[in-house]
């Protein structure tokens, strides 16, 4: 499946006339390999740095508007100074997130409670919504155990 993904994503530059230059093609690697992450743009930088030691923090951030752009990945506004980038699996399903406040974690998850509540404000409002997102602040349970927090 990783090969087939990362095969699918670099068609995708291709496709659009970009070059899938040895670079592009390490980054989108880690970026499969780590589907699962939140990439800061220095946390990118220092992973793909291990395997090629000449790829520039400009390159990265290049490449990651780049991919933005194409639906590649997604830029996740956490904060003013949180930035965070994740693939686009493109499978459907549409995911939130719990952020630690301590820690900085980042958890997904799914809802169908919240998949119905956005059904009923579409044909309540007549409304067709084209995105959301959803962003919960508090402790991980990490976190709730290395301190003494209330709710």
């Amino acid at each position: 499946m990783t090969d087939q993904l990362l095969e699918s994503l670099t068609a995708k530059l291709v496709n659009n006339n970009y070059k899938l230059t040895s670079q592009r093609r390490l980054i989108l690697e880690v970026l499969v390999e780590n589907s699962d992450k939140h990439y800061s743009a220095e946390e990118l930088y220092d992973q793909v740095k291990e395997i090629n030691p000449d790829v520039g923090l400009a390159t990265i951030y290049r490449s990651l508007e780049i991919l933005c752009e194409l639906g590649i990945a997604y830029q996740l506004d956490f904060d003013s100074n949180y930035r965070r980038y994740e693939l686009n699996l493109e499978d459907g399903r549409h995911h939130h997130h719990l952020i630690c406040k301590e820690c900085g974690r980042i958890i997904e998850f799914n809802d169908d409670d919240l998949e119905s509540f956005e059904n009923k404000l579409e044909e309540n409002y007549d409304f067709i919504i084209k995105e959301h997102r959803i962003k919960f602040y508090g402790i991980c349970a990490d976190c709730q155990k290395d301190k003494d927090f209330e709710g």
